[in-house]
């Protein structure tokens, strides 16, 4: 019996490592797509080869065709024309590199959970959710296509849709999401009681973390930290005048179009998320329950916020845009382990191992 048990915790400890692994991945992923868009990379190469887009131009011919074809397309017509070869390797290496981590996270996540399929160590109650995160990781790749493809030849643009950037962008950090949650179930940590306002507290913060960044690519897409960059005001107010918010028609587009709007939900929901989680830790500390988590969040979030002010009074300079970024990841990582830390925690996973397949 406790050999049996060995194994088992054997197994989920290598399962839980492996999803550990993959969510590596995609931070990385995450990370290098974030300094892709803002070097202005994304359009570098023009076209979607999954399988043969893996290896680089070998040959001056070769880099002279992807060259001309990225020529073809507005952004270089109106904003880097002139650009020397050298100059587009830079950014074509930029966007490689994206895809190319891409490439390589499927791999992490997809070979590993064959064999472990295979051996019967993915607890009975996973397979499912885990093909699902899958599905969505496969999906993710058409999406960034999508995305890309709204800049290309045919349009009008010299960037990619906001739309489709913060779909994108929303999707990868919601699987990221996913892979983390799963894996903390694997955790050999006891679960604790918790007050339901806790739980309930932390999931919300999580899920609005979630919104953030999403709204966030959209600042991103429409260049709006750009626009406005003062703070506390912005537009010379704390709350714009509603005739600067709402001019676009119809109006559910300035959620989407209109630069004023855009920076100032984000900032908005960026306020209520800092005093969501502010007092989040004090409900925790005062329970006594997972405060650590919660301080730690708190702690995030306003390291967040004050990056995030920062950034924009300094003009989103490359190295403090990118290090926003980032940091958002690492909140959301912090949120979604604190608020599965504080979830009803199912009972031990149940293997199905090979020799006991029917």
């Amino acid at each position: 019996m406790a050999e049996n048990a060995a194994n088992m915790d054997f197994r989920l400890r290598a399962v839980r490592l492996w999803l550990l692994a993959a969510a590596a991945m995609i931070f990385l992923t995450l990370v290098v797509g974030g300094a892709t868009r803002l070097t202005e990379s994304g359009l570098s190469i023009t076209e979607w080869k999954p399988v043969t887009g893996v290896l680089p131009p070998s040959s001056d011919a070769a880099w002279q065709d992807e060259f001309r074809k990225y020529q073809a397309i507005p952004q270089y017509r109106e904003l880097n024309r002139g650009m020397s070869l050298e100059q587009f390797k830079t950014i074509y290496w930029w966007e490689w590199s994206h895809r190319f981590f891409a490439r390589m996270t499927g791999a992490v996540f997809l070979l590993p959970f064959l064999f472990f399929l295979w051996r019967g160590w993915i607890p009975a109650g996973m397979r499912a959710r885990l093909w699902v995160i899958f599905g969505a990781g496969a999906a993710l790749g058409a999406v960034g296509w999508w995305m890309v493809s709204s800049g290309l030849a045919g349009s009008d643009r010299v960037s990619v849709s906001q739309y489709r950037l913060g779909f994108h962008l929303t999707l990868a950090c919601a699987i990221y999401a996913a892979i983390l949650w799963t894996a903390q179930r694997l955790s050999p940590t006891p679960p604790g009681e918790a007050p339901g306002r806790l739980r309930l507290g932390a999931l919300a913060i999580a899920l609005l973390t979630l919104v953030q960044i999403y709204l966030g690519a959209l600042v991103a897409g429409l260049d709006a930290g750009l626009v406005y960059n003062t703070w506390p005001l912005i537009d010379g107010a704390l709350i714009p005048d509603a005739a600067r918010l709402w001019f676009v028609q119809p109006a559910w587009r300035n959620l989407f179009e209109n630069t004023l709007t855009v920076q100032f939900d984000h900032r908005m929901l960026a306020y209520a998320l800092w005093l969501l989680a502010v007092f989040h830790a004090v409900d925790a500390v005062r329970a006594q329950r997972a405060a650590n988590g919660a301080l730690l969040l708190a702690v995030a979030m306003t390291l967040q916020a004050a990056l995030g002010i920062v950034t924009l009074l300094h003009l989103a300079p490359l190295a403090l845009a990118l290090a926003h970024q980032m940091l958002a990841i690492v909140v959301l990582t912090v949120a979604v382990v604190h608020a599965q830390r504080l979830s009803r925690r199912a009972a031990r996973p149940v293997l199905l191992t090979a020799e006991s397949r029917p």
